[in-house]
Order: structure tokens, then C-alpha cells, then sequence
């Protein structure tokens, strides 16, 4: 089953970064820049690491990231969250199979899972899902061997797993008391050896020798899990009080969603939809999950619903359920919004979020083959996968792949600015001139010009970052400069014109549906330049 995934994601890794789909959004481009600017920046060290998106993603992604053709291209964000989809699927299989001891419903929950082309092109991105998968995909197997077990291995393997996740989504952290509370209750129960106790009372012995030891073992791998888990979450209020001052900085900090969100609404943008509405929440997450899973999937998850139960699967559905409830109530209450074609305001965003839903999807469409006789299961297997398989086999183009589509539409004006001010800047810079900018989106400017990071004077570039800000006519030495029209580099800039006019506005990019992009140069280097014809401002 792993070398099919990993010929799965390599090819789905082919065609997606040879087209430059992987980079399409927005989010994807920012999460490799990162890992990068962890080894090309000026000022290196923890802080880099930042406050809101989590760690584990850019850790995986740096070594690749160093390549420069592999950073430009985007293979560098494909090859760690390839692995992680492998390492995903194999973990799913384990899980179903051991679940409802069949091999067949086990293949048919990873196929269901492995062949959904909103995973295959996921993966092939360096967002943040194909790690969660991997993760998650481990802590329901390693909870559900235990349960038959009672070994403490897999308790350990969950602690791990934990922390991968609560270091990749903060839904990680929203699973920890739910694992720690069922390895505390869950565990075979071992014998007690009650003939060999001569003419002890056999209840008396029963007590001792099967609740009490399985009591304490359960007791046991319950704070293991706890205590190994707990490390994740712990150090990252640690890393934003001892950086920021603040351990919450990345929930309530001035770059959180929540923060964020706030703004918007004071500048009079109307509120997402499901913000404390419960049944909104839900429908805007269902909506998504329908896009993500396609229909057929989703009407064989909820018939399989019945039958997962009836098999016992009690854990293994509840578990699954878990990550869907996070996501509505995060929509209900943290300002998390998922936008929908179909749905007011009628667009795309987040919408790789409705994969949530996934694994419970899959593993209740398998129980439906678990419950055939043996003999017809495999069989039941194939019908489910083609069932489930039948929105993207029918029409096999991107335009029907919802993350891919998101990407497209909302990724378009950003590859445009990217694209132009990169191609004018790679004529023109030289190494060393250094250029004056924020991180964030324009990042993407000097990646496709093929301008290390470490060229740039940003905004983790400190304090000499905060030093500009202030006092641009002392500090203020760099030959370029990228601004948004109306952010903080174009603000220092326009702080310094008061005092002396030092720099000029060379080239203006303006795209519908897109920021205004400027691109400054300074005045003692313009009669250098070859390519400059005029100070005056250019469209």
C-alpha cells in the first residue's frame, strides 16, 4: 500500500509542480518563504519561527528549501508533504484494518481517501493539511492498538504524533484532552488468574486481579499520553511570551485571525457567515465537505455511519468526528470563515478546511465492505471505491477540484503583480544593492526573481526593521524598495520624502482585484542604470 501512495504522490507531484499549480495560493508560497527565510535571512535565529502559523510544516520544508531551483519551482514544499501523505495513508490503512479486522475495507477507506484530488493536489503544496493527516491519521492508529493491546508503545507513538500535530494545526490542541481522556478508560482487560487463587473468594479476586491492575494501567497510559503531549502546546506560549510578551500572541496578537478579523469589521466589512450562528457554522463546514469529498462520498459516509456503529467502532468515529466539530465551532466563535461558491458571499476561501470531514467519510464508507461476507469483500470493496471516486472520474479537470479551483481564483492577481515586479527587478538588481520591504506576499516577488532573501531588509529583520520605521533619513541605506500602497514601507518612505526626497517611485503595478505594488529606487543610483529612463512613475 505505501509504494501505491508514493507512486500516487509522485505523480500527482508531477503534473501539479510542473504546471506551478503548487504555489497557486497565496498561503502556499508564504509557507515555503518561511522556511526559507530560516536559513536565507539577515537576521536568523528562533524569532523567525514566528507567532500564528505553527512550526512543524517549515521545519520539514527547510532542508529542501535551501535548493534554489527547488524554492523557485515550489518541489521543495512537495517533497516533505508528499512523504506525509504516504506516511497518512499507511497510517489509515493500519487503523481501518485493525478497527474492523478486514483488509479489503482497510484498502477501500485508503483508496477513497489517497485517490480524492483535493488531497492528491494538497500534498503537493506546502500548506499545512498533508502533515495534519499524517499525524492524525497516527494517533487513531496508535489509540486503537492500544485499546486491544494495552501495551504502552502506542501510547507513546500517540504522545509523539500529538505533538506533530498540536505543532501543525491548532486542532492538535483540541484533540489532547479527548486522547488522554479515553487512554485513561479504554484498554483490554487482562486476566486475573482467579483458579489460581486457591479458595480465595472468587469476586474478591476478580476485584484484585483484573480491575484493580487494569485500572492502574489505564490510569497510567492516561498521563503518559498527557504528560508527552502536553510539551507541544506548552513551548509554543513559551516561544510567543518570551518573543512577543504575550503566550496568546498568536490567538489574540496583533497577525491573529481573530485580530484580523476585527479590523475588517471596524473598516465595515460584514460578518462571515456562521459568526455565532450555530447552524450556519455547521452549514458553511458541511458545504465545504460536500466540495472536498464529493457527493457520492458523502452519502456512502453517512449510510456507513449505521454499520461503523453496529461494527463497534465507537472510538474510531467519535475520534474522526472531532476535527468537524472544531472547525464549526471555530466558525461559530474565532473568526475562522469558509466560503463557499454556492453560499453567500458567493466565493472561495478556506475552503481545504471541509477535509476535515474526510477520514470519518472513508472510514464509514469501509464499514459498509466490512459488513458483507468475506467472501464478497472484495468485491464490495471495489463498488465502494468506484462509487465514492465517481465525481472525479467522471470529469478528471482541475476546474472541479475545489482547493485547485480556490487557488486559481483567488491566487490570480497575486502570481500577476508577482510575476511583473519580478521580472522587472531581475533585469535590474544587483547583489548587495539591498531592498527595503515587508515579508508576507511579496516574498513571492524576490523568489521567482531568483533574489536570495537575504537581500531583503524585512520586517524579521530586527531591530534594524524597527530602526527604519522610525527614523528612515538615519537608517534607511537600502537601494530598493517594495511597498503595498499605504503599508509600513510606503509610510516610511513617504516620512523620509518630508526631509529629503531620496527615493522614487520607478514602477507602479496595478491589477484589478489585486493591491497596488511600488517599486522604489533611490535617486544616487538612477543615472547608473542603463534601463532607467525616467524617474517619473511608470503603469
Amino acid at each position: 500500500m505505501s509504494l501505491l501512495l508514493a507512486a500516487l504522490s509522485a505523480i500527482a507531484i508531477w503534473f501539479h509542480v510542473s504546471n506551478g499549480y503548487s504555489l497557486y495560493l497565496g498561503d502556499a508560497a508564504a509557507h515555503l518563504n518561511i522556511a526559507r527565510r530560516w536559513l536565507d535571512t539577515r537576521q536568523a535565529g528562533p524569532h523567525q519561527i514566528g507567532t500564528v502559523w505553527l512550526p512543524v510544516p517549515h521545519l520539514f520544508t527547510m532542508p529542501f528549501a535551501r535548493v534554489d531551483e527547488w524554492w523557485r519551482s515550489g518541489l521543495a514544499g512537495a517533497i516533505p508533504a508528499g512523504a506525509c501523505f504516504v506516511v497518512a495513508g499507511t497510517f489509515l490503512y493500519a487503523a481501518v484494518r485493525r478497527v474492523f479486522a478486514s483488509k479489503p475495507a482497510a484498502t477501500a477507506a485508503t483508496l477513497l481517501f489517497a485517490l480524492n484530488p483535493n488531497v492528491l493536489y494538497l500534498q503537493t503544496t506546502p500548506l499545512t493539511e498533508p502533515y495534519y493527516f499524517a499525524w492524525f491519521a497516527a494517533m487513531l492508529y496508535a489509540s486503537v492498538t492500544y485499546a486491544a493491546t494495552n501495551s504502552l508503545w502506542p501510547v507513546v507513538i500517540a504522545g509523539i504524533a500529538s505533538n506533530l500535530a498540536s505543532l501543525t494545526r491548532y486542532e492538535g490542541w483540541f484533540l489532547i484532552p479527548f486522547l488522554a481522556l479515553y487512554f485513561a478508560l479504554a484498554g483490554k482487560r487482562t486476566g486475573c488468574g482467579a483458579h489460581q487463587q486457591g479458595r480465595m473468594n472468587i469476586a474478591r479476586a476478580a476485584l484484585r486481579c483484573a480491575r484493580v491492575p487494569q485500572m492502574s494501567r489505564r490510569i497510567e497510559a492516561g498521563i503518559l499520553f498527557g504528560t508527552i503531549a502536553i510539551l507541544g502546546p506548552l513551548w509554543w506560549l513559551a516561544h510567543n511570551w518570551w518573543f512577543y510578551g504575550n503566550a496568546l500572541e498568536f490567538y489574540n496578537g496583533p497577525y491573529s485571525a481573530m485580530a484580523i478579523y476585527q479590523r475588517q469589521l471596524v473598516e465595515g466589512m460584514e460578518r462571515y457567515p456562521g459568526d455565532h450562528n450555530w447552524w450556519k457554522a455547521f452549514g458553511q463546514f458541511s458545504a465545504a465537505t460536500r466540495l472536498c469529498a464529493g457527493v457520492a462520498l458523502v452519502i456512502l459516509g453517512l449510510a456507513g455511519i449505521i454499520t461503523a456503529l453496529w461494527k463497534r467502532a465507537f472510538w474510531a468515529v467519535g475520534f474522526l468526528l472531532l476535527p468537524a466539530a472544531f472547525y464549526v465551532w471555530s466558525i461559530y466563535g474565532s473568526g475562522t470563515p469558509i466560503y463557499v461558491p454556492h453560499l453567500w458571499p458567493n466565493s472561495y476561501y478556506n475552503t481545504r478546511y471541509g477535509l476535515a470531514g474526510l477520514p470519518l467519510l472513508v472510514l464509514c464508507a469501509a464499514s459498509l465492505v466490512a459488513v458483507v461476507p468475506q467472501r464478497l469483500r472484495a468485491v464490495a470493496a471495489i463498488l465502494v471505491v468506484l462509487s465514492g471516486s465517481t465525481p472525479w472520474l467522471s470529469y478528471p479537470r482541475p476546474e472541479s477540484w475545489i482547493t485547485w479551483k480556490e487557488a486559481q481564483v483567488n491566487g490570480g492577481p497575486r502570481r500577476q503583480y508577482t510575476a511583473e515586479a519580478a521580472e522587472y527587478l531581475k533585469s535590474r538588481y544587483v547583489a548587495g544593492q539591498g531592498i527595503y520591504m515587508n515579508f508576507g506576499d511579496l516574498s513571492g516577488i524576490l523568489q521567482q526573481a531568483g533574489i536570495p532573501l537575504s537581500e531583503a531588509l524585512d520586517d524579521g529583520s530586527h531591530p534594524w526593521y524597527n530602526a527604519v520605521e522610525q527614523r528612515p533619513d538615519l537608517f534607511l541605506h537600502e537601494e530598493w524598495a517594495i511597498a503595498i500602497s499605504g503599508d509600513s514601507v510606503a509610510t516610511a518612505l513617504l516620512k523620509d520624502g518630508k526631509r529629503r526626497q531620496r527615493y522614487v517611485c520607478e514602477k507602479m503595478i496595478m491589477n484589478k482585484g489585486a493591491p497596488v505594488i511600488e517599486i522604489y529606487r533611490r535617486q544616487s543610483v538612477l543615472h547608473d542604470d542603463p534601463l532607467h529612463q525616467s524617474p517619473r512613475r511608470q503603469e
